[in-house]
């Protein structure tokens, strides 16, 4: 059995939340996300109309235009295969490389 913690909360005895940290029925803020009905539905309505054939269409036609040089498909295209770029200040990078080298001398 999991020990049960109780947060300190302002808003009464435990905030309307239970010794885990839900919120307690009734609580108005534990409603959830408004949206999320109407955005599983869309989502649903996706997967019902598109296939994995289509899937490779547009993929093959993302391939395409990122190979003719169009900057909007090579990004989405190299962000959805190897992540989005970090931003990387190399110039802070090395000042702080030096500074740690300094120490050391």
């Amino acid at each position: 059995m999991t020990p049960q913690y109780e947060s300190p909360s302002t808003h009464g005895p435990n905030g309307g939340r239970d010794n885990t940290g839900r919120f307690t029925p009734g609580n108005k803020l534990g409603q959830g996300n408004p949206l999320a009905g109407r955005a599983a539905k869309i989502r649903a309505a996706l997967f019902k109309a598109v296939n994995a054939k289509d899937v490779a269409a547009i993929v093959e036609k993302l391939v395409e235009k990122a190979k003719t040089g169009d900057l909007a498909a090579i990004k989405l295209l190299l962000d959805r295969t190897l992540g989005p770029a970090v931003e990387i200040d190399i110039l802070a990078r090395l000042e702080a490389l030096e500074e740690r080298l300094a120490k050391k001398k």
